[in-house]
């Protein structure tokens, strides 16, 4: 199975490269999910990070924001 087609909540991420510079490299574990985002929680904080625009690392597989943006129980279908 795909990462695209996994959940996230639960899984650390690491932010590879973003649209906005200042996310790039933030690492945190995904607490939530919403069809356009991603709510990271690291050790300063939590911070909303926008799908779209990004390459996230999960366990060494890169995957694209633009591929996964969409409501987490379609993304399962759609990403196949």
């Amino acid at each position: 199975m795909k990462m695209a087609q996994r959940e996230f909540i639960g899984r650390r991420v690491t932010v590879a490269e973003h649209s906005d510079p200042s996310l790039c490299g933030l690492a945190g574990t995904v607490v939530d999910e919403t069809r356009e985002t991603l709510l990271l929680e690291f050790g300063g904080g939590r911070k909303r990070v926008a799908k779209r625009g990004g390459n996230f690392d999960f366990d060494g597989e890169t995957v694209a924001g633009d591929r996964i943006a969409f409501r987490p129980q379609d993304r399962t279908r759609r990403c196949a």
